[in-house]
């Protein structure tokens, strides 16, 4: 197995910074699969890492920075997901898509740092908060292009949002993810997962509405 050698900041493959809007570079992949690049990285092919890196690393970052307290904190956290994922490439298995795979390591990184930066009560009543929310039914795919359309009210209101629904909302919104995979990917029940997404998306309209 090829083991990544250098600092975090090396990991950025030749000076990449997350926030230079740099392109994602699938114009230059190779059409491999993210399991067959993967597999490659394992047996020693250093170049099938940057491909599979430059293939999810703006979709991964901008999820990572909505997240996170500051920029800062976010590249700390993207580049700790990445070295996760170098370093536990000889036991990975493609049991589940690698973007699912990718996202439960950031939702493990960041809920880490969430606990260690927050009291217990605090995280408690937050949860609790979620739970009282209206129950309000929305058009959940079909909203994401209408909410766009007011984009720095709706930047402002994700901010506002309890973090298990702004990452469930980041995660469907931006990641493209199904209901499944962020399931998965965040150790929730499914259901779960459609109640806090129906809490988030009800919260958003009304805060959108309000700013009409």
């Amino acid at each position: 197995m090829t083991t990544w050698v250098g600092t975090a900041a090396d990991l950025a493959l030749g000076g990449f910074t997350p926030s230079s809007g740099a392109q994602d570079g699938i114009g230059t992949d190779s059409g491999h699969s993210d399991a067959q690049l993967m597999q490659r990285y394992r047996n020693g092919d250093a170049e099938a890492f940057r491909r599979l890196y430059a293939r999810h690393r703006e979709r991964l970052y901008r999820h990572v920075l909505r997240l996170a307290r500051n920029p800062a904190e976010a590249d700390e956290i993207f580049q700790d997901i990445w070295l996760a994922v170098v370093r536990h490439s000889a036991t990975y298995r493609p049991t589940a898509k690698f973007v699912t795979y990718l996202f439960a390591i950031a939702h493990r990184r960041i809920t880490d740092r969430m606990r260690r930066q927050t009291r217990a009560d605090e995280v408690r009543a937050e949860i609790e908060e979620v739970e009282q929310l209206a129950n309000e039914t929305s058009q959940q795919p079909q909203e994401i292009a209408l909410f766009l359309e007011n984009h720095e009210a709706l930047n402002a209101a994700i901010e506002r949002l309890p973090i298990v629904q702004r990452e469930a909302f980041l995660m469907q919104a931006m990641g493209e993810m199904s209901l499944e995979e962020i399931a998965e990917a965040t150790s929730t029940g499914r259901e779960t997962v459609k109640s806090r997404l129906r809490y988030a998306y009800a919260r958003l309209r009304r805060e959108l509405e309000v700013n009409r």
